[in-house]
């Protein structure tokens, strides 16, 4: 094995969008192994594995939102040095979560969760009066009117393999700095899984040139571990640096469509520069 093929995830095939949204547009590229190939930060490049051994012990939802929320807003106080983080929902990406709502399976188009209309979304939603939101809130010690004062706005996300080691459709992420703010393309998600939440997405389109958009995907991950991602920084907007972070479900060319099935939870951080 030569050491570009070590140095590789595999070779899988992507859907990006064209500009009606109507038909992906389906781009061979190499997956890297973040493992061996360093991309860099989550500051630089978007995205970042870390090891993080949480409490939960059986990964069901009173116990996520009574132990995990609290470790994810640890966490991402550490990693941003922000003044507040809030923690008000997960979702969890199974075979079973799938068959109730398709919106619940892993989502294998390229994008990055949030438009620049985010951030006025985030404060309008931290002033209803929303059980999880005020839960959060409570933690924190603050109100949805500290959110709206907050000199800055960072939404770091946090996505986690509590399934098999080796799964159907792992999830790959983008480094950035190689997507330039010419190829994304802001949509709108309306009433995301049923949950009545309207936003805009960002979709991503192809690489002008063949190889330009950088991916890494980390195999074998493991419950002990995370990788955090950056969706919206308020900071970076009107700038050239991306505040989004491309990723995507990905087929591993060595595991049959679900044999086993991806079992993942992921976390959205609300990070309050105050």
């Amino acid at each position: 094995m030569t050491n570009q093929s070590q140095r590789l995830f595999c070779q899988a095939d992507l859907n990006y969008v064209d500009q009606s949204f109507a038909e992906p547009v389906i781009v061979n590229v190499a997956i890297r192994d973040g493992r061996q190939t360093f991309a860099g930060s989550w500051q630089d490049c978007g995205f970042e594995l870390l090891p993080h051994k949480s409490q939960v012990q059986h990964w069901q939802e009173q116990e996520i939102m009574e132990i995990h929320y609290a470790e994810i807003a640890v966490l991402a106080r550490q990693l941003t040095g922000c003044d507040h983080a809030l923690v008000s929902s997960h979702i969890i990406r199974n075979p079973q979560q799938a068959s109730l709502h398709p919106d619940l399976a892993p989502i294998r188009s390229v994008h990055s969760d949030f438009a620049a209309s985010y951030g006025d979304l985030i404060r309008s939603r931290y002033l209803m009066d929303d059980a999880q939101t005020l839960s959060s809130l409570r933690q924190a010690g603050i109100s949805g009117e500290d959110v709206g004062r907050a000199r800055r706005l960072l939404i770091l996300q946090f996505w986690r393999n509590v399934g098999a080691e080796k799964m159907d459709l792992p999830l790959a992420f983008c480094d950035a700095r190689t997507v330039p703010q010419t190829d994304i393309r802001p949509s709108l998600v309306e009433d995301y899984a049923g949950g009545g939440f309207d936003f805009e997405t960002l979709g991503i389109a192809p690489p002008r040139v063949k190889d330009q958009h950088q991916w890494y995907g980390f195999p074998n991950m493991h419950r002990d571990e995370v990788v955090a991602f950056r969706t919206y920084d308020s900071d970076r907007l009107g700038t050239d640096k991306p505040y989004w972070t491309p990723h995507s479900a990905f087929a591993d060319p060595e595991v049959n469509l679900g044999e086993p099935g991806r079992s993942s939870i992921e976390l959205r951080a609300t990070c309050l520069f105050m």
